[in-house]
């Protein structure tokens, strides 16, 4: 098989993954079945309902608790005139009267988990869609550069063609054919090299999106009218991650309440109900009241571990608040620099086509070498290959920009789609529910449908 049929048949194939489906494709319809069909966003959404079982089970421990036992055993040597073996049966039941508020602060502090994780969620929601905004824009990029290598060989078969019959008429020399031969081989491996970049954009596209990317629509960027210093302060109240480390440091400050509770008096009710194999019943119950005395410093390096970890918590923020300040001037920064070469890049485009129309009609007059039409027509390759890519990078640092301050959501693009709402398993969930409940069994119900 010859090097050109071989491109021939690579270009078919790309041809083909890239028109399937044929039909359009906005960047909505992509962000959209990216939103729905992600497997990160489902993972995430996983975690966080375990983190809303967490303030279940906080809930829990202030309610009763009651079990059933029932016991068999037997005594060596055996009485006269008893069983030989002995039945019991019993309920039993405790409930905290108080603990000095532990429960309710533990409580307190799950919840506050559970924001936090709910701003992760939001976050995650961002790079899922910013990654499938990067992967139709580079799809998009890859494409057209295909075209432009594609045009890029037919022209220099042309000129190459031209220089063959210029030089059997004497016009020209055999360098200058030879000249055409190479960049026509040059101009053939681009074009290989270009087919593979886009057969690898196309397989991002499939991770990103969830499905193989159908006939992508041109894109403008993303309206961004906020100032870099208006960006800035919104981002640093508002971006999920700042937001997430505000939470872990509140749930930190809990805990260290909770640990000096344990200084304190407890103070716990039980009752027992129990029965042997002859009926006979007996019933107790009491109230304990107990606190620590000595437990060799415990006590105290448990309160001093949950300081150290709410310092850690607001060093993190402090850190957190630094880079989401640097994450928006570097999106403001390569948006600034995308614009540029996109307005640079035209003009580039304008002027080398001129040129290049100009020198290849010079040619033709003897004016011009075959070096200099194929210099003008790789100037104007350069210049549509940095059109083409400045359009695409503006595009991707406008999204890039919502991303870093924290509005790359569903919402705030209105994507049409379904929105996972975090609050609805949690209020499920918040009352520690039994199985036996209305709402256990509509639990019960919600976790088959996921499940599915």
């Amino acid at each position: 098989m010859t090097l050109r049929s071989t491109l021939t048949s690579f270009a078919t194939a790309i041809g083909l993954l890239v028109a399937a489906p044929a039909s359009a494709e906005t960047l909505n319809d992509a962000l959209v079945h990216a939103y729905e069909h992600s497997g990160l966003l489902q993972q995430n959404r996983a975690l966080l309902r375990a983190a809303d079982e967490d303030v279940a089970l906080a809930v829990a421990a202030t309610m009763p608790v009651i079990n059933w036992s029932i016991s068999a055993s037997q005594q060596e040597p055996r009485a006269a005139g008893s069983d030989l073996i002995s039945l019991n049966a019993a309920i039993s039941g405790s409930l905290t009267l108080y603990d000095g508020g532990a429960n309710q602060l533990a409580i307190e502090a799950q919840k506050e988990l559970v924001l936090g994780t709910r701003q992760s969620l939001r976050n995650v929601e961002q790079q899922v869609l910013l990654r499938a905004v990067e992967a139709y824009m580079n799809v998009r990029r890859n494409s057209e550069f295909v075209a432009l290598r594609q045009n890029n060989v037919r022209l220099i078969t042309q000129e190459l063609r031209a220089a063959e019959d210029r030089f059997e008429v004497g016009e020209v020399t055999r360098t200058d054919v030879s000249l055409a031969e190479a960049r026509l081989a040059s101009a053939r491996s681009l074009l290989a090299s270009a087919q593979g970049t886009l057969a690898r954009s196309v397989e991002e596209y499939r991770v990103a999106v969830g499905r193989a990317p159908g006939n992508l629509r041109p894109v403008s960027p993303a309206p961004v009218s906020r100032t870099i210093g208006d960006a800035k302060a919104f981002a640093t109240r508002n971006h999920p991650t700042v937001l997430e480390a505000r939470h872990s440091v509140t749930a930190a400050e809990l805990n260290i309440r909770r640990a000096e509770t344990a200084f304190g008096p407890n103070l716990s009710a039980s009752a027992q109900f129990g029965a042997n194999q002859d009926l006979d019943t007996g019933r107790e119950f009491g109230l304990t009241l107990s606190g620590p005395i000595y437990q060799g410093g415990a006590l105290t390096a448990q309160v001093r571990q949950f300081m150290a970890r709410r310092d850690a918590a607001r060093a993190a923020l402090h850190i957190t608040n630094h880079n989401i300040e640097q994450g928006v001037g570097n999106a403001y920064s390569f948006l600034e620099v995308a614009r540029a070469s996109s307005e640079a890049s035209n003009q580039q485009t304008r002027a080398a086509t001129v040129a290049f129309r100009g020198i290849r009609e010079e040619a033709t007059l003897g004016a011009r070498t075959t070096l200099d039409v194929l210099n003008a027509e790789q100037e104007l390759l350069d210049a549509q290959a940095n059109t083409i890519s400045a359009q695409a990078d503006e595009v991707v640092a406008s999204y890039s920009v919502l991303s870093a301050m924290g509005l790359l959501t569903a919402e705030h693009l209105r994507l049409p789609v379904q929105q996972y709402d975090p609050a609805a398993y949690y209020n499920l969930v918040k009352d520690a529910p039994t199985i036996t409940s209305e709402q256990g069994q509509a639990l019960d119900r919600v976790l088959r449908a996921l499940g599915k």
